[in-house]
């Protein structure tokens, strides 16, 4: 254990850092940011050329992915190594299940969830290719809340799920540091520890940086928007440049706090202040038509979950539907992809102790269907305004999607208080997702380490804010998107080889477990 966790927890410049992966993250993004800033405006066009591009040669391939990874997840946690408990047959869960599930809510949407449930039902209402008829209004408000389901619901969790749980797997079963070359190892033997694992290690904090900077840049617009709409603080990109910066500085000093002290109580804040939220909508808006609304959406996702998970749009030419596709599918399946480094050596590092079957069914659930109930009552909402002929939400979506949610909480009581819960919430959800972020890429670059030293991790949250910021001044959500799709792309290569990888080394781990237990117990049948 020891000698494996030396050969990659190597010292650089005096500190504990991986150096290749280090510098070499750093160069790709430093080029990256840079260039974006000297070409300027052109830098729009090319984002924007460049997501169709990739889009419309490689969404099928995506499509296929995600799903792939949903099965593949299911499969184990009802097939033979369902048993298996992640750090051995003794661990105990470090975090209470409240503690776990609050952690992995606000790593896992967060802010993503608050900017877009309100706005993208009604973007599908008003026209998507699963909505034939739009003036058919109670036809296409359950088709669009169809399609959101589908972006928000089990593949993305499936996706987070696979790769957490081999990244726990790899760490606490067979004691290989947190990173994703150590989920390598039975193929690659001790060649983890080098040039390969190194490459291996270079494209996950390079996807882990600009997905979420996807996230970050669309928080801080909606904060942005949140702050004019209360206070009449212009939405400009200079002004949310200044907002990334205050906000990083919350997030770095969450994350020099430590796990428990400061992303686990940010994480449980987050989720007590949503929960809040929530409840007054629910209780202020249409109350029977939201809770009537939450079942038949499920229903209705149910129902149509196979032909909408592998819809690639073969049939129908290459008209506005495949833009529509590339804009909404595809862009959400990369930007999960580019996510899952993230995402799953968090919750990997908060779930030792939980069995296989546990771990998946914990990670494919309870999200789901909290960010279900969620959608239900924001976009029902918001399409409830939309039926009763009430436009206002559907103008502000058209003028400034940032907006949408602040609109919707005008339509009700005590309206100022609940748009300033909801910037405070977004703020959080910032700090949380870019605290988080940090933990991880801290970890990748130090070859595992779970102590970075404090420089390092104000290094990597402020790299996270930079990014967001240039990211936001070189092509606004076209380019937040592309980032995400063309960082999603490498990586998904490695989440295929990985799968092999984990199962093989499930079957060698269960076989040695099975033979420890015959040797413990020999006169048992």
């Amino acid at each position: 254990m020891s000698e494996i966790k030396r050969s990659d927890q190597r010292t650089f410049l005096g500190i504990k850092a991986n150096g290749p992966v280090f510098i070499t993250s750093f160069l790709v993004v430093f080029t990256l940011v840079a260039t974006t800033l000297i070409v300027g405006k052109p830098m729009e066009k090319w984002f924007a050329d460049t997501q169709n591009f990739v889009a419309n040669h490689v969404g099928w391939f995506f499509i296929l992915l995600v799903n792939s990874m949903l099965i593949f997840a299911i499969f184990l946690s009802f097939g033979k190594y369902s048993g298996i408990r992640i750090g051995g047959k003794n661990a105990k869960p470090e975090f209470t299940r409240l503690g776990w599930f609050s952690m992995l809510f606000s790593a896992g949407m967060g802010i993503g969830l608050l900017f877009w449930s309100v706005a993208e039902p009604i973007f599908h209402m008003q026209g998507s290719p699963f909505v034939s008829n739009p003036e058919n209004k109670v036809k296409a408000a359950q088709e669009a809340m169809g399609v959101t389901f589908l972006h928000w619901g089990m593949h993305a969790w499936g996706l987070y799920a696979v790769m957490g749980m081999a990244l726990a797997f790899f760490t606490f079963n067979k004691k290989l540091p947190l990173t994703i070359r150590s989920i390598f190892h039975p193929l690659l033997g001790n060649k983890i520890h080098g040039w390969m694992g190194d490459i291996i290690d270079i494209i996950s904090v390079i996807a882990t940086l600009f997905g979420l900077a996807t996230s970050l840049g669309l928080g801080v617009q909606q904060v942005n928007a949140g702050l004019e709409y209360l206070f009449d603080i212009p939405s400009s990109t200079t002004i949310q440049i200044v907002l990334i910066a205050i906000i990083t500085c919350f997030a770095t000093l969450s994350l020099v706090l430590g796990l428990d002290k400061g992303i686990r109580f940010l994480s449980e804040w987050n989720v007590r202040l949503a929960l809040f939220l929530l409840v007054f909508v629910l209780l202020v808006g249409p109350t029977l038509f939201l809770l009537k609304s939450f079942i038949q959406n499920i229903g209705h996702y149910i129902y149509e979950f196979f032909e909408l998970s592998f819809w690639t749009n073969s049939y129908k030419g290459v008209g506005k539907e495949v833009n529509w596709q590339n804009k909404w599918t595809v862009f959400y399946w990369a930007w999960w992809i580019s996510w899952s480094p993230f995402v799953g050596i968090f919750i990997a590092r908060i779930s030792k102790g939980r069995t296989i079957r546990e771990f998946v069914l914990g990670v494919l659930l309870v999200p789901t269907l909290l960010t279900f109930l969620w959608l239900s009552v924001f976009g029902g909402s918001a399409l409830y305004q939309e039926l009763t002929g009430n436009t206002a939400i559907t103008e502000a979506v058209d003028r400034n999607v940032a907006t949408a949610i602040y609109y919707l909480l005008e339509q009700y009581p005590l309206t100022t208080y609940a748009s300033m819960v909801t910037v405070i919430l977004v703020a959080s959800f910032f700090v949380t997702s870019s605290d988080s972020g940090s933990f991880v890429v801290d970890t990748l670059t130090s070859g595992g380490r779970h102590d970075a030293p404090k420089g390092q991790k104000i290094f990597w949250a402020s790299m996270e804010g930079l990014i967001a910021a240039v990211l936001l001044v070189g092509g606004g959500l076209t380019a937040l998107q592309t980032a995400s799709i063309l960082t999603g792309l490498p990586f998904s290569i490695i989440i295929i080889v990985m799968c092999f990888s984990f199962y093989k080394s499930l079957g060698e781990y269960k076989e040695e477990q099975d033979r420890l237990e015959k040797e413990e117990n020999p006169e048992e049948p």
